[in-house]
Protein backbone atom coordinates (compact mmCIF):
# COMPACT_ATOMS: atom_id res chain seq x y z
CA UNK A 1 0.00 0.00 0.00
CA UNK A 2 3.15 2.25 0.42
CA UNK A 3 2.91 5.62 -1.82
CA UNK A 4 -0.62 3.92 -3.32
CA UNK A 5 -4.02 6.29 -4.02
CA UNK A 6 -7.27 5.10 -3.37
CA UNK A 7 -10.33 6.69 -4.26
CA UNK A 8 -13.20 4.92 -3.08
CA UNK A 9 -16.84 5.46 -3.91
CA UNK A 10 -16.05 9.28 -3.68
CA UNK A 11 -19.08 12.09 -4.35
CA UNK A 12 -18.42 15.54 -4.72
CA UNK A 13 -20.91 18.44 -4.48
CA UNK A 14 -20.34 22.16 -4.08
CA UNK A 15 -22.45 25.24 -3.96
CA UNK A 16 -23.23 28.25 -6.12
CA UNK A 17 -25.17 31.08 -5.15
CA UNK A 18 -28.09 29.65 -7.24
CA UNK A 19 -27.57 25.87 -7.21
CA UNK A 20 -26.05 22.71 -6.22
CA UNK A 21 -23.48 21.23 -8.40
CA UNK A 22 -22.71 17.66 -8.45
CA UNK A 23 -19.19 17.72 -9.88
CA UNK A 24 -18.16 13.88 -9.14
CA UNK A 25 -20.24 10.39 -9.38
CA UNK A 26 -19.03 7.40 -7.69
CA UNK A 27 -15.20 7.40 -8.45
CA UNK A 28 -13.35 5.01 -7.65
CA UNK A 29 -9.35 4.31 -9.52
CA UNK A 30 -6.07 3.24 -7.66
CA UNK A 31 -2.46 5.25 -8.18
CA UNK A 32 0.26 2.04 -7.28
CA UNK A 33 3.26 2.67 -6.22
CA UNK A 34 6.00 4.35 -8.63
CA UNK A 35 2.93 4.31 -11.35
CA UNK A 36 2.36 7.30 -13.33
CA UNK A 37 -1.73 8.00 -14.04
CA UNK A 38 -2.90 10.34 -15.99
CA UNK A 39 -7.11 11.61 -16.16
CA UNK A 40 -8.63 12.61 -19.25
CA UNK A 41 -11.69 13.94 -19.84
CA UNK A 42 -14.18 16.58 -21.29
CA UNK A 43 -13.49 20.73 -20.28
CA UNK A 44 -15.37 21.39 -16.70
CA UNK A 45 -15.63 17.38 -15.42
CA UNK A 46 -13.63 17.81 -12.22
CA UNK A 47 -10.49 16.58 -13.32
CA UNK A 48 -8.68 19.83 -10.87
CA UNK A 49 -10.99 18.85 -8.55
CA UNK A 50 -9.97 15.58 -8.17
CA UNK A 51 -6.49 16.78 -7.45
CA UNK A 52 -7.84 19.40 -5.49
CA UNK A 53 -9.50 16.52 -2.87
CA UNK A 54 -6.27 14.30 -3.44
CA UNK A 55 -4.25 17.36 -2.09
CA UNK A 56 -7.07 18.24 1.12
CA UNK A 57 -8.21 21.37 -0.24
CA UNK A 58 -11.52 20.36 -0.36
CA UNK A 59 -12.88 17.78 1.16
CA UNK A 60 -15.24 14.65 -0.17
CA UNK A 61 -19.14 15.04 0.21
CA UNK A 62 -18.91 11.18 0.18
CA UNK A 63 -16.47 8.07 -0.09
CA UNK A 64 -12.76 8.00 0.66
CA UNK A 65 -9.72 9.04 -0.38
CA UNK A 66 -6.75 6.71 1.46
CA UNK A 67 -3.16 7.23 0.46
CA UNK A 68 -0.72 4.78 2.43
CA UNK A 69 -3.86 3.16 3.06
CA UNK A 70 -4.80 5.56 5.54
CA UNK A 71 -8.19 7.69 5.48
CA UNK A 72 -6.72 10.66 6.89
CA UNK A 73 -3.87 11.55 4.48
CA UNK A 74 -0.47 13.85 5.49
CA UNK A 75 0.03 16.10 3.27
CA UNK A 76 3.30 16.47 3.61
CA UNK A 77 3.67 13.21 1.68
CA UNK A 78 1.97 15.19 -1.47
CA UNK A 79 3.77 17.74 -3.51
CA UNK A 80 1.97 19.84 -6.05
CA UNK A 81 2.51 21.21 -9.66
CA UNK A 82 0.39 23.73 -11.25
CA UNK A 83 -0.27 25.71 -14.57
CA UNK A 84 2.74 28.45 -13.96
CA UNK A 85 5.38 27.16 -12.62
CA UNK A 86 5.24 29.49 -9.88
CA UNK A 87 9.20 30.92 -9.63
CA UNK A 88 9.60 34.20 -7.81
CA UNK A 89 11.23 36.27 -10.10
CA UNK A 90 13.45 38.46 -6.96
CA UNK A 91 14.28 34.98 -5.59
CA UNK A 92 17.88 32.77 -7.12
CA UNK A 93 17.22 29.35 -8.38
CA UNK A 94 18.78 28.03 -5.10
CA UNK A 95 16.32 30.67 -3.22
CA UNK A 96 13.28 29.40 -4.70
CA UNK A 97 14.21 26.05 -4.81
CA UNK A 98 14.69 26.26 -0.93
CA UNK A 99 11.50 28.28 0.00
CA UNK A 100 9.29 25.52 0.95
CA UNK A 101 11.73 24.26 3.15
CA UNK A 102 11.98 27.87 4.94
CA UNK A 103 8.58 27.96 5.53
CA UNK A 104 8.16 24.27 6.87
CA UNK A 105 11.23 24.16 8.67
CA UNK A 106 11.57 20.20 8.74
CA UNK A 107 13.82 18.71 11.45
CA UNK A 108 16.15 17.64 9.15
CA UNK A 109 16.03 20.62 6.79
CA UNK A 110 19.92 20.43 6.84
CA UNK A 111 19.44 16.88 4.95
CA UNK A 112 16.75 18.21 2.64
CA UNK A 113 19.17 21.31 1.89
CA UNK A 114 21.78 18.65 1.16
CA UNK A 115 19.58 16.65 -1.19
CA UNK A 116 18.04 19.71 -3.10
CA UNK A 117 21.98 20.46 -3.94
CA UNK A 118 22.10 17.15 -5.02
CA UNK A 119 19.02 17.08 -7.07
CA UNK A 120 20.74 20.50 -8.82
CA UNK A 121 23.36 18.50 -10.20
CA UNK A 122 22.44 15.44 -10.60
CA UNK A 123 19.42 17.32 -13.47
CA UNK A 124 22.29 19.83 -14.65
CA UNK A 125 21.14 22.83 -13.13
CA UNK A 126 23.71 23.74 -10.58
CA UNK A 127 25.42 26.26 -12.87
CA UNK A 128 22.28 28.36 -12.54
CA UNK A 129 21.88 27.90 -8.87
CA UNK A 130 22.64 31.88 -8.08
CA UNK A 131 20.32 32.87 -11.10
CA UNK A 132 17.47 34.63 -11.35
CA UNK A 133 14.43 32.43 -13.03
CA UNK A 134 13.87 35.00 -15.84
CA UNK A 135 17.50 33.92 -16.65
CA UNK A 136 15.89 30.47 -17.31
CA UNK A 137 14.18 28.68 -20.74
CA UNK A 138 10.57 27.69 -20.15
CA UNK A 139 11.81 23.75 -19.93
CA UNK A 140 14.62 24.51 -16.97
CA UNK A 141 12.20 26.88 -14.93
CA UNK A 142 9.79 23.66 -14.76
CA UNK A 143 12.76 21.66 -13.97
CA UNK A 144 13.23 23.59 -11.02
CA UNK A 145 9.56 23.97 -9.79
CA UNK A 146 10.05 19.71 -9.84
CA UNK A 147 13.29 20.25 -7.84
CA UNK A 148 11.26 22.14 -5.62
CA UNK A 149 8.54 20.31 -5.28
CA UNK A 150 10.90 17.12 -4.49
CA UNK A 151 13.29 18.58 -2.16
CA UNK A 152 10.37 17.99 0.72
CA UNK A 153 10.69 14.39 -0.47
CA UNK A 154 6.68 13.92 -1.31
CA UNK A 155 5.78 10.26 -2.00
CA UNK A 156 2.88 11.41 -4.57
CA UNK A 157 3.16 14.13 -7.37
CA UNK A 158 0.26 15.97 -8.27
CA UNK A 159 0.88 17.75 -11.83
CA UNK A 160 -1.72 20.37 -12.79
CA UNK A 161 -1.12 20.53 -16.99
CA UNK A 162 2.04 21.52 -15.80
CA UNK A 163 3.30 22.01 -19.72
CA UNK A 164 0.77 23.99 -20.82
CA UNK A 165 2.08 27.09 -21.17
CA UNK A 166 5.12 25.97 -23.13
CA UNK A 167 5.45 26.03 -27.02
CA UNK A 168 5.15 22.76 -28.67
CA UNK A 169 8.92 21.84 -29.26
CA UNK A 170 9.75 22.78 -25.76
CA UNK A 171 6.71 20.72 -24.10
CA UNK A 172 7.79 18.01 -25.88
CA UNK A 173 11.40 18.16 -24.07
CA UNK A 174 10.35 19.05 -20.62
CA UNK A 175 8.01 16.04 -20.78
CA UNK A 176 10.54 13.93 -21.16
CA UNK A 177 12.83 16.03 -18.59
CA UNK A 178 9.72 15.33 -16.35
CA UNK A 179 9.19 12.09 -16.90
CA UNK A 180 12.80 10.97 -16.15
CA UNK A 181 13.15 12.92 -13.44
CA UNK A 182 9.83 11.32 -11.32
CA UNK A 183 10.85 7.84 -12.79
CA UNK A 184 14.40 7.95 -11.48
CA UNK A 185 13.28 9.20 -7.44
CA UNK A 186 10.76 6.49 -7.65
CA UNK A 187 7.73 8.51 -7.37
CA UNK A 188 3.68 7.71 -7.72
CA UNK A 189 2.35 10.42 -10.02
CA UNK A 190 -1.11 11.97 -11.17
CA UNK A 191 -1.03 14.19 -14.15
CA UNK A 192 -3.69 16.26 -15.45
CA UNK A 193 -3.93 17.21 -19.03
CA UNK A 194 -6.11 17.96 -21.85
CA UNK A 195 -3.33 16.86 -24.55
CA UNK A 196 -4.48 12.78 -25.36
CA UNK A 197 -0.81 12.34 -26.71
CA UNK A 198 0.97 14.00 -23.94
CA UNK A 199 -1.09 11.23 -21.35
CA UNK A 200 -0.69 8.40 -23.68
CA UNK A 201 3.42 9.19 -23.91
CA UNK A 202 3.98 10.00 -20.30
CA UNK A 203 1.46 6.99 -18.24
CA UNK A 204 1.29 3.73 -17.34
CA UNK A 205 -2.63 4.08 -16.35
CA UNK A 206 -4.82 6.46 -18.09
CA UNK A 207 -8.22 7.07 -15.94
CA UNK A 208 -10.89 8.30 -18.85
CA UNK A 209 -13.93 11.04 -17.28
CA UNK A 210 -16.88 11.41 -18.25
CA UNK A 211 -18.85 14.70 -18.65
CA UNK A 212 -19.88 16.14 -14.81
CA UNK A 213 -21.14 14.79 -12.95
CA UNK A 214 -17.87 12.54 -13.39
CA UNK A 215 -17.97 9.27 -13.63
CA UNK A 216 -14.72 6.84 -14.43
CA UNK A 217 -15.12 5.29 -17.96
CA UNK A 218 -12.76 3.32 -18.50
CA UNK A 219 -8.98 2.92 -17.16
CA UNK A 220 -6.71 1.92 -19.65
CA UNK A 221 -3.49 0.40 -18.93
CA UNK A 222 -0.17 1.21 -21.35
CA UNK A 223 3.43 -0.49 -21.76
CA UNK A 224 4.58 1.24 -24.73
CA UNK A 225 8.05 0.80 -25.93
CA UNK A 226 10.49 3.62 -25.73
CA UNK A 227 12.41 5.08 -22.89
CA UNK A 228 10.69 8.55 -22.97
CA UNK A 229 7.80 9.91 -24.01
CA UNK A 230 8.87 11.01 -27.08
CA UNK A 231 9.91 7.41 -27.94
CA UNK A 232 7.09 6.34 -26.79
CA UNK A 233 5.22 8.56 -29.45
CA UNK A 234 6.70 6.26 -32.14
CA UNK A 235 5.10 2.53 -30.65
CA UNK A 236 2.39 1.33 -33.50
CA UNK A 237 -0.53 1.14 -30.27
CA UNK A 238 0.30 5.12 -30.05
CA UNK A 239 -1.78 5.92 -32.73
CA UNK A 240 -4.59 3.47 -31.93
CA UNK A 241 -5.15 4.43 -28.46
CA UNK A 242 -5.33 8.17 -28.97
CA UNK A 243 -8.10 7.22 -31.52
CA UNK A 244 -9.44 5.09 -28.85
CA UNK A 245 -9.64 8.12 -26.32
CA UNK A 246 -10.35 10.58 -28.80
CA UNK A 247 -14.26 9.04 -29.72
CA UNK A 248 -14.76 8.39 -25.60
CA UNK A 249 -13.92 12.13 -25.13
CA UNK A 250 -16.01 13.18 -29.08
CA UNK A 251 -18.80 11.17 -27.68
CA UNK A 252 -19.19 12.70 -24.58
CA UNK A 253 -19.29 16.06 -26.37
CA UNK A 254 -22.25 15.14 -28.79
Amino acid sequence: MKNTLEFKNVNYYYQTKTDEIFALNNINFTVENQQFASLVGPSGCGKTTILSLTAGLLKPSAGQILLDGQSKVDTSKIGYMFQKDQLFEWRTVWKNITLGLEIQKPKDKARKLELAEQLLKKYDLYGFINQKPRSLSGGMRQRVALIRTLALEPELLLLDEPFSALDFQTRLSVCDDVYEIIKSEKKTALLVTHDISEAISMSDKIIVLSHRPATVKEELSLNLSGETPLKKREDGMFATLFDKIWRELTNEQN
